[in-house]
């Protein structure tokens, strides 16, 4: 798979997650899909892991006891990792480690 054929399906696979965590956790993440529409999947993911702390829609999550809907548990599958860095799959790691989420 080329790279901007892996792109477009995180693209994909990020739009689904907003769906999943609307149906499934009960949660909007409205910005989010924003995000997602205006910069795309991996770009999104990227801004989302270049702050210094987790989301509002992570913690969100985290409430609801659903860290396998966050961007962060998606961004650590091997599957995505010619998208991202090192340094920022290194930050999902992290977050997600700190937040008790077994992956």
């Amino acid at each position: 798979m080329s790279a901007d054929q892996l792109a477009t399906e995180f693209h994909r696979t990020m739009v689904k997650l907003y769906e999943r965590a609307k149906d499934e956790a009960g949660y909007n993440a409205g910005y989010f899909l924003r995000m997602v529409s205006d910069h795309g999947g991996v770009e999104a993911a990227k801004q989302l892991l270049a702050v210094p702390h987790v989301s509002d829609g992570f913690t969100a999550l985290w409430e609801r006891g659903r860290l396998d809907l966050t961007v962060e548990a998606h961004v650590i599958d091997p599957r995505w990792a010619p998208l991202f860095t090192e340094e920022e799959i290194q930050t999902a790691r992290r977050w997600l480690a700190e937040f008790g989420y077994d992956a």
